[in-house]
Protein backbone atom coordinates (compact mmCIF):
# COMPACT_ATOMS: atom_id res chain seq x y z
CA UNK A 1 0.00 0.00 0.00
CA UNK A 2 1.32 3.14 -0.63
CA UNK A 3 -0.55 7.05 -0.37
CA UNK A 4 0.57 10.23 -2.10
CA UNK A 5 0.42 13.48 0.27
CA UNK A 6 -0.25 16.53 -0.29
CA UNK A 7 -0.61 17.93 2.94
CA UNK A 8 -2.07 21.62 3.56
CA UNK A 9 0.29 24.06 5.70
CA UNK A 10 -1.83 24.10 8.03
CA UNK A 11 -0.67 21.82 10.62
CA UNK A 12 1.61 23.22 13.62
CA UNK A 13 5.17 21.05 13.07
CA UNK A 14 6.69 19.79 16.31
CA UNK A 15 9.71 22.74 14.80
CA UNK A 16 8.52 25.72 13.44
CA UNK A 17 10.75 26.15 10.37
CA UNK A 18 12.50 28.25 10.02
CA UNK A 19 13.55 29.43 13.40
CA UNK A 20 14.75 32.90 12.27
CA UNK A 21 12.75 35.76 10.56
CA UNK A 22 13.80 37.16 7.17
CA UNK A 23 13.83 41.04 6.12
CA UNK A 24 13.54 41.33 2.23
CA UNK A 25 17.33 41.58 0.99
CA UNK A 26 15.50 43.79 -1.44
CA UNK A 27 15.24 47.16 0.82
CA UNK A 28 18.04 49.65 0.93
CA UNK A 29 19.57 49.63 4.72
CA UNK A 30 21.59 52.69 5.71
CA UNK A 31 23.73 52.76 8.69
CA UNK A 32 22.11 56.14 9.71
CA UNK A 33 18.81 55.49 8.91
CA UNK A 34 18.05 51.94 9.72
CA UNK A 35 15.15 52.09 12.52
CA UNK A 36 14.47 48.21 12.08
CA UNK A 37 17.92 46.82 12.96
CA UNK A 38 18.76 47.55 16.88
CA UNK A 39 22.44 45.94 15.81
CA UNK A 40 24.58 45.40 12.57
CA UNK A 41 27.78 42.82 11.62
CA UNK A 42 30.31 43.99 9.51
CA UNK A 43 33.34 42.54 8.54
CA UNK A 44 36.99 43.54 8.80
CA UNK A 45 39.76 42.57 7.22
CA UNK A 46 43.74 43.71 7.21
CA UNK A 47 45.32 45.56 4.55
CA UNK A 48 48.98 45.43 4.49
CA UNK A 49 49.35 46.87 0.96
CA UNK A 50 51.80 49.75 0.35
CA UNK A 51 53.17 48.90 4.11
CA UNK A 52 56.03 46.38 5.24
CA UNK A 53 54.91 42.71 5.50
CA UNK A 54 54.16 42.74 9.52
CA UNK A 55 51.09 42.26 11.03
CA UNK A 56 52.08 45.41 12.73
CA UNK A 57 51.83 47.60 10.10
CA UNK A 58 48.81 46.23 8.53
CA UNK A 59 45.31 48.71 8.82
CA UNK A 60 42.36 47.80 9.71
CA UNK A 61 39.43 48.10 7.04
CA UNK A 62 35.91 47.67 6.60
CA UNK A 63 34.61 45.39 3.56
CA UNK A 64 31.66 47.43 3.40
CA UNK A 65 31.18 50.46 1.39
CA UNK A 66 27.63 51.10 0.65
CA UNK A 67 25.40 52.41 3.59
CA UNK A 68 28.14 54.43 5.83
CA UNK A 69 28.95 57.57 6.03
CA UNK A 70 32.64 58.67 6.38
CA UNK A 71 32.33 59.93 9.66
CA UNK A 72 30.69 56.59 11.11
CA UNK A 73 33.22 54.63 9.51
CA UNK A 74 36.18 56.92 10.76
CA UNK A 75 34.43 56.08 14.15
CA UNK A 76 34.11 52.38 14.14
CA UNK A 77 37.82 52.17 12.87
CA UNK A 78 39.12 54.35 15.68
CA UNK A 79 37.35 52.28 18.38
CA UNK A 80 38.76 49.24 16.63
CA UNK A 81 42.25 50.52 16.68
CA UNK A 82 41.70 51.52 20.30
CA UNK A 83 40.63 48.02 21.03
CA UNK A 84 43.83 46.55 19.72
CA UNK A 85 42.13 44.61 16.86
CA UNK A 86 43.96 42.81 14.38
CA UNK A 87 40.97 41.63 12.36
CA UNK A 88 42.26 38.05 12.23
CA UNK A 89 39.56 35.49 11.03
CA UNK A 90 36.57 34.97 14.17
CA UNK A 91 37.80 38.16 16.04
CA UNK A 92 34.95 39.99 17.20
CA UNK A 93 34.65 43.40 18.82
CA UNK A 94 31.20 44.60 19.93
CA UNK A 95 30.88 48.92 19.64
CA UNK A 96 28.13 50.46 21.50
CA UNK A 97 26.09 53.26 20.61
CA UNK A 98 27.59 54.41 16.93
CA UNK A 99 26.62 55.87 14.08
CA UNK A 100 22.97 55.88 15.82
CA UNK A 101 23.09 52.03 16.40
CA UNK A 102 23.02 50.50 19.75
CA UNK A 103 24.89 48.23 18.82
CA UNK A 104 28.01 46.82 16.16
CA UNK A 105 29.66 43.28 16.16
CA UNK A 106 32.57 43.80 13.67
CA UNK A 107 34.26 40.55 13.15
CA UNK A 108 37.82 40.08 11.46
CA UNK A 109 37.82 38.17 7.89
CA UNK A 110 41.63 37.95 7.79
CA UNK A 111 44.04 39.78 5.80
CA UNK A 112 42.99 41.41 2.51
CA UNK A 113 45.61 39.01 0.34
CA UNK A 114 44.18 36.27 1.64
CA UNK A 115 40.54 37.08 0.53
CA UNK A 116 41.98 37.73 -2.99
CA UNK A 117 43.95 34.13 -3.07
CA UNK A 118 47.52 35.76 -2.35
CA UNK A 119 50.42 34.43 -4.11
CA UNK A 120 48.52 30.97 -4.94
CA UNK A 121 45.69 32.54 -7.00
CA UNK A 122 47.18 31.59 -9.89
CA UNK A 123 46.82 28.01 -9.26
CA UNK A 124 43.18 28.30 -7.89
CA UNK A 125 39.79 28.43 -9.89
CA UNK A 126 37.52 30.88 -9.55
CA UNK A 127 35.22 28.34 -8.03
CA UNK A 128 37.48 27.95 -5.37
CA UNK A 129 38.50 31.70 -4.64
CA UNK A 130 34.96 32.17 -4.28
CA UNK A 131 34.07 29.33 -1.78
CA UNK A 132 37.44 31.09 0.35
CA UNK A 133 35.43 34.29 0.44
CA UNK A 134 32.01 32.43 1.30
CA UNK A 135 33.44 30.90 4.36
CA UNK A 136 34.95 33.38 5.33
CA UNK A 137 31.79 35.55 5.18
CA UNK A 138 29.59 32.39 7.05
CA UNK A 139 32.04 32.35 9.68
CA UNK A 140 31.89 36.15 10.29
CA UNK A 141 28.01 36.45 10.18
CA UNK A 142 27.51 33.00 11.98
CA UNK A 143 30.04 35.03 14.76
CA UNK A 144 28.53 38.46 14.88
CA UNK A 145 25.04 37.37 15.01
CA UNK A 146 25.52 35.27 18.04
CA UNK A 147 27.14 37.53 19.57
CA UNK A 148 24.28 39.93 18.88
CA UNK A 149 22.07 37.48 19.82
CA UNK A 150 23.95 37.01 23.18
CA UNK A 151 23.51 40.34 23.59
CA UNK A 152 19.70 40.71 23.58
CA UNK A 153 19.77 42.56 20.26
CA UNK A 154 16.20 41.22 17.97
CA UNK A 155 16.59 42.48 14.72
CA UNK A 156 20.27 42.55 13.33
CA UNK A 157 21.56 43.68 9.92
CA UNK A 158 23.84 41.17 8.73
CA UNK A 159 27.33 42.69 5.87
CA UNK A 160 26.51 41.12 2.59
CA UNK A 161 29.69 42.89 1.17
CA UNK A 162 31.73 40.09 0.70
CA UNK A 163 29.34 37.47 -0.29
CA UNK A 164 25.61 37.74 0.50
CA UNK A 165 25.17 34.47 -0.19
CA UNK A 166 27.51 33.23 2.28
CA UNK A 167 26.49 35.53 4.88
CA UNK A 168 23.13 34.47 5.05
CA UNK A 169 24.30 31.30 5.60
CA UNK A 170 26.39 31.66 8.18
CA UNK A 171 23.85 33.82 9.80
CA UNK A 172 21.18 31.73 9.42
CA UNK A 173 23.09 28.03 10.05
CA UNK A 174 25.38 29.84 12.89
CA UNK A 175 21.69 31.26 15.24
CA UNK A 176 19.99 27.86 14.69
CA UNK A 177 19.35 25.92 17.91
CA UNK A 178 17.64 22.87 19.32
CA UNK A 179 15.64 23.85 21.93
CA UNK A 180 11.86 23.74 21.32
CA UNK A 181 11.86 20.34 23.50
CA UNK A 182 12.80 22.82 26.10
CA UNK A 183 10.88 25.34 28.22
CA UNK A 184 9.84 28.67 27.13
CA UNK A 185 12.20 30.40 29.74
CA UNK A 186 15.59 28.03 28.56
CA UNK A 187 15.37 28.81 25.02
CA UNK A 188 17.43 31.00 22.82
CA UNK A 189 15.34 34.28 22.03
CA UNK A 190 14.19 33.97 17.95
CA UNK A 191 15.55 37.41 16.06
CA UNK A 192 15.12 38.70 12.80
CA UNK A 193 18.11 38.84 10.48
CA UNK A 194 18.11 41.11 7.53
CA UNK A 195 20.88 42.01 4.67
CA UNK A 196 22.80 45.25 5.26
CA UNK A 197 25.24 47.00 2.46
CA UNK A 198 26.01 45.85 -0.69
CA UNK A 199 28.75 44.15 -2.75
CA UNK A 200 30.84 46.95 -4.64
CA UNK A 201 29.81 47.39 -8.37
CA UNK A 202 33.65 46.50 -9.01
CA UNK A 203 35.63 44.00 -6.80
CA UNK A 204 38.69 41.93 -6.83
CA UNK A 205 36.49 39.62 -5.22
CA UNK A 206 35.27 36.51 -7.42
CA UNK A 207 31.35 36.19 -6.93
CA UNK A 208 29.00 34.23 -8.64
CA UNK A 209 25.39 35.83 -10.23
CA UNK A 210 23.43 33.37 -9.89
CA UNK A 211 23.71 32.88 -5.94
CA UNK A 212 22.96 35.55 -3.49
CA UNK A 213 20.89 36.61 -0.14
CA UNK A 214 17.76 34.89 -1.04
CA UNK A 215 19.91 31.58 -2.60
CA UNK A 216 21.90 31.70 1.01
CA UNK A 217 18.67 31.71 3.68
CA UNK A 218 17.75 28.61 1.29
CA UNK A 219 20.34 26.56 1.51
CA UNK A 220 20.76 27.08 5.25
CA UNK A 221 17.50 26.45 6.13
CA UNK A 222 17.56 23.36 4.17
CA UNK A 223 20.46 22.16 6.41
CA UNK A 224 18.57 23.51 9.66
CA UNK A 225 15.97 21.08 8.42
CA UNK A 226 18.01 18.49 8.19
CA UNK A 227 19.94 19.30 11.95
CA UNK A 228 16.26 19.33 13.66
CA UNK A 229 15.71 15.74 11.97
CA UNK A 230 18.84 14.36 13.33
CA UNK A 231 18.61 15.73 16.65
CA UNK A 232 14.94 15.01 17.24
CA UNK A 233 14.90 12.21 19.71
CA UNK A 234 14.12 9.04 18.12
CA UNK A 235 10.75 7.95 20.24
CA UNK A 236 9.56 11.31 18.57
CA UNK A 237 11.16 10.96 15.13
CA UNK A 238 9.99 6.85 14.42
CA UNK A 239 9.56 5.87 10.90
CA UNK A 240 6.54 6.79 10.40
CA UNK A 241 6.83 10.82 11.96
CA UNK A 242 9.85 11.45 9.94
CA UNK A 243 7.69 10.69 6.85
CA UNK A 244 4.68 12.67 7.99
CA UNK A 245 7.18 15.76 9.20
CA UNK A 246 9.46 15.58 5.58
CA UNK A 247 5.51 15.34 4.08
CA UNK A 248 4.35 18.56 5.76
CA UNK A 249 7.35 20.53 5.34
CA UNK A 250 7.14 20.08 1.79
CA UNK A 251 3.86 20.15 1.50
CA UNK A 252 3.09 23.78 -0.95
CA UNK A 253 5.97 23.90 -2.84
CA UNK A 254 5.63 23.79 -6.89
CA UNK A 255 5.97 20.29 -8.14
CA UNK A 256 6.34 18.11 -5.57
CA UNK A 257 4.83 15.30 -5.21
CA UNK A 258 5.64 13.26 -1.72
CA UNK A 259 4.82 9.41 -2.06
CA UNK A 260 5.15 7.13 1.07
CA UNK A 261 5.11 3.32 0.69
CA UNK A 262 4.14 0.51 3.77
CA UNK A 263 5.20 -2.51 4.66
CA UNK A 264 2.88 -4.33 2.07
CA UNK A 265 4.33 -2.34 -1.04
CA UNK A 266 7.75 -3.03 0.28
CA UNK A 267 6.98 -6.81 0.25
CA UNK A 268 5.09 -6.85 -3.28
CA UNK A 269 8.79 -5.22 -4.47
CA UNK A 270 10.46 -8.14 -2.98
CA UNK A 271 12.44 -5.63 -1.12
CA UNK A 272 13.71 -8.66 1.45
CA UNK A 273 16.77 -7.40 2.80
CA UNK A 274 14.81 -4.32 4.22
CA UNK A 275 12.44 -6.47 5.55
CA UNK A 276 15.31 -8.68 7.02
CA UNK A 277 16.57 -4.90 8.91
CA UNK A 278 13.17 -4.13 9.91
CA UNK A 279 11.77 -7.00 11.52
CA UNK A 280 13.49 -6.48 14.84
CA UNK A 281 11.21 -3.18 15.82
CA UNK A 282 7.30 -2.76 16.64
CA UNK A 283 7.05 0.31 14.68
CA UNK A 284 6.34 0.32 11.57
CA UNK A 285 8.46 0.58 8.94
CA UNK A 286 8.07 3.24 5.82
CA UNK A 287 9.91 3.80 2.32
CA UNK A 288 9.65 7.63 1.35
CA UNK A 289 9.25 8.48 -2.20
CA UNK A 290 10.23 12.28 -2.98
CA UNK A 291 9.64 13.52 -6.86
CA UNK A 292 10.52 17.15 -7.81
CA UNK A 293 9.45 18.24 -11.06
CA UNK A 294 11.64 20.99 -12.09
CA UNK A 295 12.55 20.52 -15.69
CA UNK A 296 11.44 19.31 -19.05
CA UNK A 297 9.25 16.70 -19.01
CA UNK A 298 10.50 13.26 -19.79
CA UNK A 299 13.94 14.38 -18.77
CA UNK A 300 16.50 12.28 -16.87
CA UNK A 301 16.36 12.46 -13.37
CA UNK A 302 18.88 13.20 -10.80
CA UNK A 303 18.52 10.31 -8.05
CA UNK A 304 19.43 10.43 -4.21
CA UNK A 305 19.23 7.84 -1.72
CA UNK A 306 19.66 8.30 1.76
CA UNK A 307 19.93 5.93 4.60
CA UNK A 308 16.86 6.33 7.36
CA UNK A 309 17.82 4.20 10.16
CA UNK A 310 15.60 6.00 12.52
CA UNK A 311 17.77 4.46 15.53
CA UNK A 312 20.32 2.22 15.32
CA UNK A 313 20.83 -0.37 18.55
CA UNK A 314 22.70 -2.74 16.54
CA UNK A 315 20.40 -5.77 16.25
CA UNK A 316 21.32 -9.16 17.50
CA UNK A 317 24.36 -7.09 17.33
CA UNK A 318 24.16 -5.20 20.29
CA UNK A 319 26.25 -1.70 19.99
CA UNK A 320 28.10 -1.10 23.03
CA UNK A 321 26.19 1.10 25.68
CA UNK A 322 28.69 3.96 25.19
CA UNK A 323 27.18 6.55 22.56
CA UNK A 324 24.59 4.94 21.85
CA UNK A 325 21.97 7.33 22.32
CA UNK A 326 23.96 8.95 18.87
CA UNK A 327 22.52 6.41 17.10
CA UNK A 328 19.06 8.22 16.78
CA UNK A 329 21.12 10.16 13.62
CA UNK A 330 21.70 7.05 11.52
CA UNK A 331 18.78 8.56 9.57
CA UNK A 332 21.61 11.33 8.65
CA UNK A 333 21.34 10.17 5.02
CA UNK A 334 17.47 10.73 4.70
CA UNK A 335 17.72 13.92 6.55
CA UNK A 336 20.09 15.69 4.44
CA UNK A 337 18.27 14.25 1.32
CA UNK A 338 14.81 15.58 2.74
CA UNK A 339 16.46 18.66 3.43
CA UNK A 340 18.16 19.16 0.15
CA UNK A 341 15.18 18.14 -1.76
CA UNK A 342 13.67 21.05 0.73
CA UNK A 343 16.14 23.28 -0.84
CA UNK A 344 15.88 22.30 -4.85
CA UNK A 345 12.17 22.90 -4.76
CA UNK A 346 12.67 25.99 -2.37
CA UNK A 347 14.79 27.54 -5.32
CA UNK A 348 12.99 26.08 -7.96
CA UNK A 349 15.93 24.51 -9.84
CA UNK A 350 15.27 23.77 -13.07
CA UNK A 351 15.60 19.84 -13.03
CA UNK A 352 14.15 16.54 -11.82
CA UNK A 353 14.62 15.09 -9.03
CA UNK A 354 13.83 11.67 -7.48
CA UNK A 355 15.22 10.85 -3.65
CA UNK A 356 14.07 7.72 -1.75
CA UNK A 357 14.48 6.99 2.08
CA UNK A 358 14.06 3.51 3.63
CA UNK A 359 13.10 4.68 7.08
CA UNK A 360 12.71 1.62 9.89
CA UNK A 361 14.55 1.03 13.36
CA UNK A 362 17.50 -1.85 13.51
CA UNK A 363 16.04 -3.32 16.97
CA UNK A 364 16.96 -6.60 18.85
CA UNK A 365 13.74 -8.79 19.39
CA UNK A 366 12.94 -12.26 19.40
CA UNK A 367 11.65 -11.33 15.39
CA UNK A 368 14.92 -9.92 14.45
CA UNK A 369 17.46 -11.36 12.39
CA UNK A 370 19.87 -13.21 13.53
CA UNK A 371 23.65 -13.17 12.89
CA UNK A 372 24.65 -15.91 10.12
CA UNK A 373 20.75 -15.04 8.56
CA UNK A 374 23.22 -14.55 5.84
CA UNK A 375 23.38 -10.88 7.00
CA UNK A 376 25.41 -9.06 9.95
CA UNK A 377 22.48 -7.21 12.06
CA UNK A 378 25.40 -4.28 12.61
CA UNK A 379 25.85 -3.83 9.08
CA UNK A 380 22.22 -3.02 8.01
CA UNK A 381 22.61 0.43 6.60
CA UNK A 382 23.99 -1.10 2.84
CA UNK A 383 21.26 -3.37 3.17
CA UNK A 384 18.47 -0.86 3.13
CA UNK A 385 19.94 1.11 0.65
CA UNK A 386 21.00 -1.76 -1.63
CA UNK A 387 17.05 -2.43 -2.29
CA UNK A 388 16.27 1.24 -2.54
CA UNK A 389 19.38 1.51 -4.83
CA UNK A 390 18.39 -1.42 -7.04
CA UNK A 391 14.28 0.23 -7.14
CA UNK A 392 15.70 3.71 -7.87
CA UNK A 393 18.14 2.71 -10.91
CA UNK A 394 15.84 0.30 -12.63
CA UNK A 395 12.66 2.20 -11.96
CA UNK A 396 13.40 5.63 -13.54
CA UNK A 397 16.74 5.49 -14.94
CA UNK A 398 18.27 8.88 -13.39
CA UNK A 399 21.74 9.86 -15.13
CA UNK A 400 23.29 10.22 -11.74
CA UNK A 401 22.62 9.03 -8.81
CA UNK A 402 24.44 9.48 -4.76
CA UNK A 403 23.56 7.55 -1.94
CA UNK A 404 24.08 9.33 1.81
CA UNK A 405 24.95 7.41 4.73
CA UNK A 406 26.07 7.41 8.24
CA UNK A 407 27.13 4.41 7.34
CA UNK A 408 30.81 2.64 9.05
CA UNK A 409 32.37 3.91 12.23
CA UNK A 410 35.52 2.84 9.94
CA UNK A 411 34.81 6.33 8.09
CA UNK A 412 35.25 8.45 11.52
CA UNK A 413 38.32 6.06 12.39
CA UNK A 414 39.71 6.97 8.97
CA UNK A 415 38.76 10.93 8.47
CA UNK A 416 37.33 11.96 11.79
CA UNK A 417 36.13 15.51 11.89
CA UNK A 418 38.28 16.81 8.75
CA UNK A 419 37.09 20.01 7.46
CA UNK A 420 34.56 20.42 10.52
CA UNK A 421 34.87 23.89 10.67
CA UNK A 422 35.04 24.84 6.95
CA UNK A 423 33.08 24.33 3.92
CA UNK A 424 31.83 20.29 3.40
CA UNK A 425 35.03 18.92 2.00
CA UNK A 426 34.86 15.16 0.57
CA UNK A 427 38.30 12.29 0.46
CA UNK A 428 37.65 9.98 -2.31
CA UNK A 429 38.02 6.44 -1.16
CA UNK A 430 39.20 3.05 -3.03
CA UNK A 431 36.92 1.13 -4.60
CA UNK A 432 38.85 -1.88 -6.19
CA UNK A 433 36.72 -4.99 -6.96
CA UNK A 434 38.81 -6.59 -4.70
CA UNK A 435 36.79 -5.47 -1.75
CA UNK A 436 34.38 -7.62 -3.28
CA UNK A 437 35.96 -11.66 -2.87
CA UNK A 438 35.20 -11.89 0.89
CA UNK A 439 31.67 -11.12 0.43
CA UNK A 440 31.32 -13.61 -2.06
CA UNK A 441 33.41 -16.30 -0.03
CA UNK A 442 30.25 -17.16 2.23
CA UNK A 443 29.10 -21.08 2.03
CA UNK A 444 25.24 -20.11 2.54
CA UNK A 445 24.60 -17.45 -0.37
CA UNK A 446 25.96 -15.60 -3.33
CA UNK A 447 26.81 -11.96 -1.70
CA UNK A 448 26.80 -11.13 2.20
CA UNK A 449 27.20 -7.64 3.29
CA UNK A 450 30.14 -7.73 5.10
CA UNK A 451 33.53 -8.88 4.59
CA UNK A 452 36.93 -8.76 6.19
CA UNK A 453 37.24 -5.76 9.08
CA UNK A 454 39.97 -4.23 7.19
CA UNK A 455 38.87 -1.38 4.86
CA UNK A 456 35.33 -1.66 6.07
CA UNK A 457 34.03 1.68 4.68
CA UNK A 458 35.51 0.26 0.96
CA UNK A 459 33.59 -2.63 1.39
CA UNK A 460 30.33 -1.01 1.99
CA UNK A 461 30.71 0.77 -0.59
CA UNK A 462 31.62 -2.15 -3.10
CA UNK A 463 28.64 -3.53 -1.56
CA UNK A 464 26.24 -1.08 -2.59
CA UNK A 465 28.16 -1.15 -6.22
CA UNK A 466 26.56 -4.14 -6.69
CA UNK A 467 22.95 -3.12 -6.62
CA UNK A 468 23.34 -0.05 -8.79
CA UNK A 469 21.77 -0.85 -12.35
CA UNK A 470 24.02 0.32 -15.17
CA UNK A 471 27.46 1.20 -13.83
CA UNK A 472 30.56 -0.51 -15.90
CA UNK A 473 31.29 -3.15 -13.30
CA UNK A 474 35.02 -3.97 -12.81
CA UNK A 475 35.98 -7.75 -12.76
CA UNK A 476 37.73 -8.96 -9.81
CA UNK A 477 42.03 -9.84 -10.51
CA UNK A 478 42.81 -13.07 -10.30
CA UNK A 479 46.76 -12.59 -10.29
CA UNK A 480 49.39 -10.64 -9.62
CA UNK A 481 47.86 -7.75 -10.78
CA UNK A 482 45.82 -7.45 -7.39
CA UNK A 483 47.55 -4.67 -6.06
CA UNK A 484 47.25 -2.88 -9.11
CA UNK A 485 43.83 -1.23 -9.44
CA UNK A 486 43.67 0.05 -12.58
CA UNK A 487 44.36 -3.41 -14.26
CA UNK A 488 41.21 -4.25 -14.04
CA UNK A 489 38.89 -5.24 -16.62
CA UNK A 490 35.93 -3.41 -17.21
CA UNK A 491 32.47 -4.83 -18.77
CA UNK A 492 29.65 -2.60 -19.04
CA UNK A 493 26.55 -4.25 -17.88
CA UNK A 494 23.09 -4.33 -20.26
CA UNK A 495 21.48 -1.04 -20.21
CA UNK A 496 21.92 2.73 -20.18
CA UNK A 497 25.03 3.76 -17.87
CA UNK A 498 24.63 6.08 -14.93
CA UNK A 499 26.90 7.49 -12.83
CA UNK A 500 27.16 6.97 -8.91
CA UNK A 501 28.57 8.21 -6.09
CA UNK A 502 28.67 6.85 -2.48
CA UNK A 503 28.70 8.91 0.35
CA UNK A 504 29.85 7.62 3.79
CA UNK A 505 28.93 10.19 6.38
CA UNK A 506 29.41 8.84 9.52
CA UNK A 507 32.51 10.74 10.39
CA UNK A 508 30.98 14.33 10.03
CA UNK A 509 27.02 12.66 11.28
CA UNK A 510 27.71 14.72 15.09
CA UNK A 511 29.86 18.06 15.94
CA UNK A 512 31.14 17.47 19.69
CA UNK A 513 31.76 21.11 19.48
CA UNK A 514 30.78 24.39 18.47
CA UNK A 515 32.72 26.31 16.17
CA UNK A 516 31.75 29.29 13.50
CA UNK A 517 28.25 28.49 11.99
CA UNK A 518 28.35 24.76 13.48
CA UNK A 519 26.83 24.14 16.46
CA UNK A 520 27.42 21.34 18.87
CA UNK A 521 24.95 18.20 18.06
CA UNK A 522 23.66 16.86 14.53
CA UNK A 523 25.50 18.33 11.88
CA UNK A 524 22.97 18.32 8.85
CA UNK A 525 25.94 17.84 6.48
CA UNK A 526 26.23 17.63 3.42
CA UNK A 527 22.54 19.18 2.56
CA UNK A 528 24.10 22.63 1.15
CA UNK A 529 26.26 20.55 -0.98
CA UNK A 530 23.98 18.32 -2.27
CA UNK A 531 21.58 21.33 -3.56
CA UNK A 532 24.94 22.96 -5.37
CA UNK A 533 25.26 19.80 -6.87
CA UNK A 534 22.06 19.97 -8.15
CA UNK A 535 22.28 23.53 -8.89
CA UNK A 536 25.05 22.25 -11.18
CA UNK A 537 23.55 19.66 -12.82
CA UNK A 538 20.64 21.84 -13.90
CA UNK A 539 22.36 24.30 -15.71
CA UNK A 540 23.91 21.47 -17.51
CA UNK A 541 20.89 20.69 -20.17
CA UNK A 542 22.05 17.80 -21.79
CA UNK A 543 25.63 16.69 -20.15
CA UNK A 544 25.07 15.02 -16.81
CA UNK A 545 27.45 16.13 -13.95
CA UNK A 546 30.12 14.13 -12.73
CA UNK A 547 29.34 13.14 -8.90
CA UNK A 548 31.42 14.73 -6.26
Amino acid sequence: MSYLLRVPQTRRLLYPFPQTRVRSALARRHFINTPTYDAIVLNAYADQRGAAASAANATIELSATADLTPQTRADILDRLSASGAKAKLGEVRVLYNIGGMKQVAVVGIGKREELEGGKARKQLTEEELEGRVMERARIAAAIGAKTLRDQKAKNIGIDVSISPHGAAEGARLGLYSFDKLKTPSSRKQDVTIGAFSEPPARTTLPSSSTLAWDTGLAYASSQNLARSLMETPANLMTPKIFAEEVAYVLAGLDNVDVIVRDQEWVQQQGMNAFLSVARGSQEPLRFLEIHYKGGKKGQKPLGFVGKGVTFDAGGISLKPSLNMAAMKGDMGGAATVAGAMYGIAKLGLPINVIAVAPLTENLPSGLATKPGDVADTDAEGRLILADALYYLTSKFKPHSVIDLATLTGAMDVALGQAATRTSDAFWRMPLHPDYLKPMRASIVADLINIGNRSGGSCTAAAFLKEFVLGLETPVESTGEEANTPTAAVVVKEEGETIRWAHIDIAGVMESKEAAGYTPKGMSGRPTRSLIEFARNAASQATEAPTPM
